[in-house]
C-alpha cells in the first residue's frame, strides 16, 4: 500500500549585505595600539556593534608582538569578522581563533571616525532627519537621540548615544546607546533591521524574535541579552 507523501516545505533564501570597517594595523604594535586607543577615546562608541575586517598585509611572520593583536583587538570589544592578507602559518597567529572573510566585499574608501572635544559632555540633543536614510550612508550621532521619519534602507547604518526611532521601515542596521548608554531604545514601524545593538550587544536578523519581525516592534536591553516588543 502506497501513501502519499505532503510535498516539502520551500526552503526560502535571500541575500544581505553589511556594512564592514577594515582595520591595518602597523609595526610597531605597541604604538599602533596606543593611536587606536586614543581613536576610541576620541570616538565614543564608534566600533560598538561594527563587524570589522582585519587586514595583515602590513604584517609579518616575524613581526613583534603579532600574537598579541587579536586578543588586544577582542579586548577593546572590537568583534573581529575576518582576517585577510596573513598567513595561517606563521607560528605568532597559531593559537588564533581564524575567521574566514566575508566574500565577495568590495572596499568603499577611507572612513574618517567622528571626533569628539574632550571637554565636558554635551547636553542631550536629537538628530532629525526627515528624509530616507539610503543604503551606504552612514550616521553617527553620540550625543542623543536621532528620529528618522522615512526609512532605513539595506546596508544604511544608524548609530545613537540615544534611542533610534525610525517612523518608517528599519532594514539597515541600528546601534543605539553608543557610549555606554544601557537604558537607550530602538523603535521601528517595521523591524526588518540587518542588525541592531544596544550598548554593544547586538542581534542579527535570525537572531531577533520572529514575533516581532516585518511589524511595530521596540528593541531594549535587559542585563546583557535585547528584548523584543512589539508596539501598539
Amino acid at each position: 500500500m502506497s501513501g502519499t507523501h505532503p510535498p516539502l516545505p520551500r526552503i526560502r533564501m535571500s541575500g544581505r549585505s553589511f556594512l564592514a570597517l577594515t582595520l591595518t594595523p602597523e609595526a610597531p604594535l605597541e604604538d599602533w595600539l596606543v593611536a587606536l586607543d586614543h581613536q576610541i577615546t576620541r570616538s565614543v562608541g564608534f566600533f560598538a556593534g561594527k563587524p570589522v575586517i582585519l587586514d595583515l598585509s602590513m604584517m609579518q611572520a616575524d613581526t613583534p608582538n603579532l600574537a598579541f593583536l587579536l586578543p588586544a583587538l577582542k579586548e577593546r570589544g572590537i568583534r573581529v569578522l575576518g582576517i585577510e592578507n596573513g598567513d595561517r602559518s606563521w607560528p605568532a597567529v597559531a593559537d588564533w581563533e581564524w575567521p574566514e572573510s566575508p566574500v565577495g566585499g568590495r572596499s568603499s574608501g577611507p572612513i574618517t571616525a567622528p571626533e569628539e572635544e574632550p571637554e565636558g559632555p554635551p547636553e542631550p540633543t536629537t538628530l532629525l532627519i526627515e528624509d530616507p536614510v539610503r543604503s551606504g550612508q552612514h550616521i553617527v550621532w553620540p550625543d542623543g537621540d536621532v528620529v528618522i521619519l522615512g526609512a532605513v534602507a539595506s546596508g544604511a547604518e544608524v548609530s545613537a548615544g540615544g534611542s533610534i526611532h525610525v517612523y518608517g521601515a528599519l532594514r539597515g542596521r541600528a546601534i543605539a546607546g553608543i557610549g555606554g548608554h544601557g537604558n537607550a531604545r530602538i523603535y521601528t514601524r517595521n523591524l526588518a533591521a540587518e542588525l541592531v545593538a544596544i550598548d554593544g550587544f547586538y542581534a542579527t536578523a535570525e537572531e531577533m524574535d520572529p514575533a516581532c519581525t516585518e511589524k511595530p516592534a521596540q528593541v531594549l536591553l535587559s542585563g546583557e541579552a535585547l528584548l523584543f516588543r512589539p508596539l501598539p
